[in-house]
């Protein structure tokens, strides 16, 4: 039988394989802005958080209206890097179907603006696959459990019928603020060592692998 009724999932680094267009973006405004060019761990390590928090802890020189700047022109570079879609990782789409043809409710949770998610989910064709979804800018950013427990309660679910699946630290210790439980992939972000710091069920290191940990034996 399902062990849980509702998986959720983080978008960047988890379904979709666009670590190094956050980063590449990242770079590139901070050279339009004369800032010190982070290494890329740095960068991956605040993936997940809400934009303008990410970018407060990599440059917490900025004032409120460089910040601002700095977004807008992230967002910018964001978009042109883009155009050139990236891919969901392998297997994420037929795992999640196969998923859907068991029962799962499936959402996500995400870090990513409401216009950027929708921007991409629609560029993949994928705008009303998922049941629901959260994002950063309409509610409270990870790690604040607010985005999980507005899932539960639209679905009229408890903590214990839902699984959080991410790749970052971030996703995680959301999950473990709101008592749910947590499947960490390793393809993403953060290393297995980070990962395995904030006590997920399992780490999976292929996609295709999730199923299995989603059904009582």
């Amino acid at each position: 039988m399902a062990k849980y009724k509702l998986a959720i999932f983080d978008w960047d680094g988890t379904l979709l394989d666009s670590i190094n267009l956050i980063v590449n973006s990242i770079h590139v405004t901070a050279k339009d802005f004369g800032l010190p060019i982070l290494d890329n761990q740095s960068v991956k390590n605040i993936i997940g958080l809400r934009l303008d928090n990410a970018v407060s802890k990599l440059y917490p020189e900025l004032s409120a209206k460089q910040l601002s700047e700095y977004l807008e022109n992230y967002a910018k570079n964001f978009v042109e890097m883009e155009k050139t879609t990236p891919n969901l990782y392998p297997n994420v789409l037929e795992t999640l179907k196969k998923l859907q043809q068991k029962g799962y409710l499936l959402a996500i949770a995400t870090g990513k603006s409401r216009i950027g998610l929708d921007r991409i989910l629609g560029a993949l064709q994928l705008t009303d696959f998922f049941d629901a979804t959260r994002c950063a800018d309409e509610t409270a950013g990870k790690p604040n459990p607010k985005m999980l427990n507005e899932l539960l309660d639209y679905f009229g679910l408890t903590n214990k019928q839902a699984v959080m699946v991410g790749d970052a630290s971030f996703d995680l210790q959301m999950a473990n603020n709101a008592n749910m439980d947590s499947i960490a992939v390793s393809y993403g972000a953060q290393s297995i060592e980070v990962l395995k710091s904030y006590s997920p069920i399992t780490i999976i290191n292929q996609f295709d692998e999730l199923p299995k940990y989603l059904i009582n034996p």
